[in-house]
């Protein structure tokens, strides 16, 4: 059988960019080489190089996060070049990096979501107003950045500005959330049009940490994070099916993760990630492990549905 070729993007522009770069070497490491040559890009330095070479690129791999990478701007490129790719098109990715789009689509899915406002660079700054609408604790964020990158949990009146100020040093619209204490979870999906969720994952930062922000995510030792999640099977069957909700109410494909939180026997959707963390011990492969899936045979897995997808599609596959 001739082998794929497969274009890994890894790397980009955004603030995890070394994220990126860190997950494109294990997604290296894990590709079967007796079923693809893999040719490495990094969309900083090498877009040209990619254009010259997509006549000869069977699919491409996108181990991207953040802006200009998770977007659907690069979705958009590979779009252009015929090149079929993993996970959501420039739709779903653009509505899913887009927290107050992912918001408006959740609602209208009947999906439950913590109390929220948004705000604009230059809108007046009304502390009080927001406290009394929201209460405290509440959740300042960027609107479209991931890895909870510029992500505040304020506790007290007087630091409302200062988190407010520092989620728009990342980006001209924000968000306020009403902050929601209880089981932190994650689940994935995988598939086109037959969705299968994967086993829910529990997210436990040490104390250290009040939420699963940068350095949880990415520092070894800091998150205990227990698959399958430790509730029980009502709660499981529902939040595998608002995963499964989230994923098609922003237009995703191929595969996303969804992460939640439950309390009192309520559970709040969050925001869905269309690239998740690609290293091996990130949440998606975790799940897809305790499934029965290995790395390898998840990256399989992925290629074969963005094939799957354009072919359905109708559009052409080199």
């Amino acid at each position: 059988m001739e082998k794929m070729t497969i274009a890994l993007l890894s790397g980009g522009v955004s603030s995890e960019r070394e994220v990126s770069l860190n997950s494109g070497n294990q997604v290296y490491d894990a590709l079967d080489k007796g079923k693809y040559n893999i040719v490495r890009y990094d969309p900083k330095t090498d877009l040209g190089r990619l254009v010259a070479d997509a006549p000869g690129i069977d699919a491409a791999l996108i181990i991207l996060h953040g802006p200009y990478g998770e977007d659907g701007t690069v979705q958009g490129l590979l779009e252009l070049l015929n090149i079929p790719y993993q996970g959501s098109g420039v739709l779903g990715s653009a509505l899913a990096m887009n927290k107050l789009a992912s918001k408006t689509l959740y609602e209208k899915a009947n999906l439950p979501i913590p109390p929220y406002i948004a705000l604009q660079k230059g809108d007046p700054l009304e502390p009080t107003a927001w406290e009394k609408q929201l209460g405290l604790p509440l959740v300042v964020k960027p609107n479209e950045a991931g890895s909870s990158v510029g992500m505040t949990i304020v506790k007290s009146p007087d630091r409302i500005q200062a988190a407010v100020e520092k989620a728009f040093s990342h980006d001209s619209t924000i968000l306020l959330e009403g902050y929601i204490e209880g089981i932190e979870l994650t689940g994935g999906v995988i598939g086109n049009k037959d969705l299968l969720a994967l086993p829910l994952i529990e997210i436990i930062p040490d104390d250290e940490h009040e939420f699963f922000d940068y350095e949880a995510k990415y520092t070894a030792g800091v998150t205990q994070e227990i698959c399958p999640a430790r509730i029980d099977d009502e709660m499981t069957q529902r939040a595998q099916a608002y995963a499964k909700s989230a994923h098609r109410a922003l237009f995703c494909s191929g595969y996303s993760r969804t992460d939640m939180i439950l309390k009192d026997g309520e559970i709040y959707v969050l925001e869905t990630n269309t690239i998740p963390g690609m290293t091996a011990t990130s949440l998606l492969p975790q799940a897809a492990q305790v499934a029965g899936l290995s790395f390898s045979h998840l990256l399989d897995e992925l290629i074969k549905l963005c094939i799957e997808e354009r072919q359905d599609s109708g559009q052409p596959v080199t």
